[in-house]
């Protein structure tokens, strides 16, 4: 019997097309807002770059700049070997849709297999309550779920009630959003930690900025292949101004360890 691969690994999936090009079909599921997810146009900008070079598959920085807002249906990701040195290499890419670039990044790639030492920070992992006593999607009101986006009911996330209150109107004003968060049908690994940094809702939500928050550049670094089971995200922001606000990102795995961090500056909410 063959196995299915898990709707993450087909939604994106790229096919070469010619050497240093692939095709990809972004998935309608993945809409939030005026458009496509950031995070989820991040991993299959990722699976790209991880096909280009043999030997160094996974992401350890990432940076993209968000030209336009992409739209569900056929894309081609573009990409270049600027330097491929030692354990290490330097690669560009970009996206397009039509005559339209939706995308462009910068990004440098290798193998965190090899990393066999155990992640080692002064961070402390979000003060989460146990995964039982936290709040998932289902939960929230009727009136809410009916007009949540389709990226909402692509994984699992259960919040934090104290960071949950924009969910019923009334948020805690800190700007702080954390959550346990899994895909469904697959345990986590490199590309779906691009996913992850920009899965939850803006953390402006917290402070009672309601609406799409269109992503302007966003960057994150890979430090360790996750552990089996649940990730849990913490999403801040400390800075609202000239319309656009950034958002730091952290992502912990089972283990405790600190697998992922991001940094995105993003245009306040619209509605």
């Amino acid at each position: 019997m063959t196995d299915v691969p898990a709707e993450f690994d087909r939604a994106t999936g790229v096919t070469a097309s010619a050497d240093g090009t692939y095709a990809a079909d972004l998935g309608a599921g993945w809409v939030v807002g005026g458009g496509v997810n950031g995070g989820y146009l991040l991993a299959t900008l990722g699976r790209a770059l991880g096909q280009t070079v043999p030997g160094k598959p996974d992401p350890v920085a990432i940076s993209a700049y968000y030209l336009a807002a992409s739209t569900p249906g056929p894309a081609t990701v573009t990409t270049r070997v600027l330097r491929d040195g030692g354990s290490v290499a330097t690669l560009a890419a970009d996206v397009s849709q039509g005559d339209s670039h939706r995308i462009t990044a910068l990004a440098a790639y290798g193998d965190l297999s090899g990393l066999t030492d155990d992640v080692a920070t002064t961070a402390s992992p979000p003060d989460l309550p146990p995964l039982e006593q936290c709040v998932g999607f289902g939960d929230a009101p009727p009136e809410f779920r009916d007009q949540a986006p389709p990226l909402m009911s692509r994984f699992d996330m259960r919040f934090d009630v104290a960071s949950a209150g924009w969910a019923v109107g009334t948020p805690s004003g800190r700007g702080l959003i954390q959550c346990w968060f899994r895909l469904p049908d697959r345990e986590p690994d490199p590309l779906s930690l691009l996913l992850a940094v920009d899965a939850m809702p803006p953390a402006t939500f917290d402070l009672g900025m309601y609406g799409w928050a269109p992503t302007l550049e966003l960057t994150a670094h890979l430090r360790a292949r996750p552990a089996p089971g649940w990730l849990r995200l913490r999403h801040a922001t400390r800075n609202v101004a000239g319309g656009m606000f950034e958002e730091d990102c952290e992502v912990w795995d089972s283990a405790d360890r600190l697998v992922a961090q991001s940094r995105q500056l993003a245009r306040t909410p619209r509605p």
